[in-house]
């Protein structure tokens, strides 16, 4: 079988010394101040000049903080996470040019993500140990699964998550062999009843991993809603709350995971639809439901799986009526409450909503994919 060389990204659990702790909070700090700072130049030259700063003028400006007696304390931690933090912001400005993002945010701890990323030049990868940048000992990391024989890191990155757990992600070069061609499709119809409904008529179960520990969530939050601000009973509270919404996000992961593998491997099309979860989240009714399927990163796994695999991952316009189109005959049903599970066309053919919408989906993407990248149905 043909070998694909991909960049991947093997994530470990680790356990620093009380050292390595103290260093990796001191990186996180002045990766988050460097991060922040140099945004706050970026949007004061833009209000008040109208001059737009790029990426080679922040790392100017990284290299005079350092030498400032106010801010020499960021040659404390290597060099390398936070030239990555002025990436970070250049790749935030550049979505939010393209219009694909928000304007860039300023970072707040304990309300953002610690994390630093070191390429090759700042860490050292030998025996399966790795020590990073002015660190004397290796990490003690939690090998679950080995890396890809003979890889070597291009670069990792590490963070701490609200639950106080530290990982590492090891960036290397992978040969994935693709599987042999199945010759299958399938259509996949979002829901929340059922995660999905395939065309084949199959519908995958949703396990709604919030509503199981909801009870124990609420709890959590009214013990931390009546705790002191700035107090170590509110700090335990809201270890308490993030552990529960961590395991939640754990077990979702996990469903996620397994469920687009297996997809993958089934078919060669997978046709979905294009869905704005931003905007259906903002239904009061169902936003919680909604949140909790993880049809966004779900939609994530299957293309970059897919991708590996030489599979193709085909999406639909979210305009096109397909649960109110008829998979037999066309045509398109007046209207279709959320209430009607099961309908009937003129055509006397009898629907299960969610089977025909897949079915329809199926259709129209092998449409697309026949007819080749960007194109997509018309709206009705």
């Amino acid at each position: 079988m043909a070998g694909r060389v991909v960049r991947r990204a093997f994530k470990y659990r680790f356990y620093p010394t009380a050292v390595q702790a103290e260093q990796l909070a001191r990186t996180f700090g002045c990766t988050r101040y460097v991060y922040n700072r140099a945004l706050a130049e970026r949007t004061r030259a833009w209000s008040q000049e109208r001059r737009r700063v790029t990426y080679a003028d922040t790392s100017k400006m990284l290299t005079g903080w350092k030498r400032d007696a106010e801010t020499e304390w960021l040659s404390e931690p290597s060099k390398g996470p936070l030239q990555e933090a002025l990436r970070q912001l250049q790749g935030a400005f550049d979505r939010f040019w393209r219009k694909q993002a928000g304007y860039p945010k300023f970072k707040r701890k304990g309300q953002s993500k610690d994390s630093a990323t070191y390429y090759s030049n700042c860490f050292t990868y030998r025996g399966r140990q790795i020590r990073l940048a002015k660190q004397s000992e290796p990490l003690d990391i939690r090998w679950s699964r080995p890396l890809p024989e003979g890889a070597t890191p291009s670069q990792v990155t590490v963070s701490r998550n609200t639950r106080g757990q530290y990982h590492i992600s090891i960036l290397v070069e992978d040969t994935i062999t693709e599987p042999p061609s199945t010759g299958r499709v399938v259509g996949l119809d979002a829901g929340i009843t059922s995660l999905y409904t395939l065309s084949t008529g199959e519908k995958i179960t949703n396990p709604r991993h919030e509503r199981t520990d909801r009870e124990r969530l609420a709890k959590a939050q009214r013990v931390l809603a009546r705790k002191q601000k700035g107090s170590r009973n509110r700090a335990k509270a809201r270890l308490k709350v993030a552990k529960i919404h961590g395991r939640i996000a754990d077990r979702r992961r996990d469903y996620l995971h397994k469920l687009s593998t297996r997809l993958v491997r089934e078919n060669q099309v997978i046709a979905i639809e294009d869905l704005s979860v931003r905007n259906m989240v903002k239904n009061r009714s169902l936003s919680r439901a909604i949140s909790d399927a993880g049809w966004s990163e779900f939609r994530s796994m299957l293309e970059y799986k897919a991708d590996w695999c030489g599979r193709r991952v085909v999406v639909i316009d979210r305009f096109y009526p397909s649960s109110k189109t008829c998979s037999v005959c066309g045509a398109i049903a007046s209207t279709m409450p959320l209430t009607v599970r099961e309908w009937t066309c003129r055509c006397g053919a009898v629907h299960d909503r969610d089977v025909n919408a897949a079915r329809n989906i199926l259709a129209v993407g092998l449409t697309v994919a026949a007819c080749g990248d960007g194109v997509r149905p018309p709206r009705t």
